[in-house]
C-alpha cells in the first residue's frame, strides 16, 4: 500500500527536482495518512463503529500488537491532514532547495 500512495508524489517530486533522499521521505510523509484511512477503516467495516472504540482500548492494553496505527491521536482526521499538508508543503520546499 505504500508504494501504491508514494509514487504519484515521488514522481512529481522528482519532476521538480528534490533530492532524492528528501523525495523518499516527504513520499512517505505522504503515503502514511491514506494508509491509516483505509486501516481505520478496515476496522470500521469488520467490528462496526459501535464496538470500533472496544478494538482500540485493546490494543492501548496491550502495547506490544500492531497498536501503533491506532494510536489515539493518529486515528484522528486532523492529525491525517496535518500529515498530508506538511507533505505537500515539502515540494515547494523541495523545489527551492533544488536550485
Amino acid at each position: 500500500m505504500m508504494v501504491l500512495f508514494a509514487w504519484p508524489y515521488y514522481y512529481a517530486a522528482k519532476l521538480s527536482g528534490m533530492d532524492e533522499t528528501f523525495r523518499y521521505i516527504a513520499a512517505f510523509m505522504f503515503a502514511v495518512p491514506f494508509m491509516m484511512t483505509i486501516l481505520h477503516g478496515h476496522v470500521t467495516m469488520a467490528l462496526g463503529s459501535a464496538h470500533r472504540h472496544h478494538y482500540y482500548e485493546w490494543l492501548t492494553a496491550n502495547p506490544y500488537t500492531f497498536g501503533l496505527f491506532f494510536h489515539p491521536v493518529t486515528v484522528k482526521t486532523r492529525f491525517r491532514l496535518i500529515l498530508l499538508i506538511v507533505s505537500l508543503l515539502f515540494l515547494p520546499v523541495g523545489y527551492l532547495l533544488g536550485l
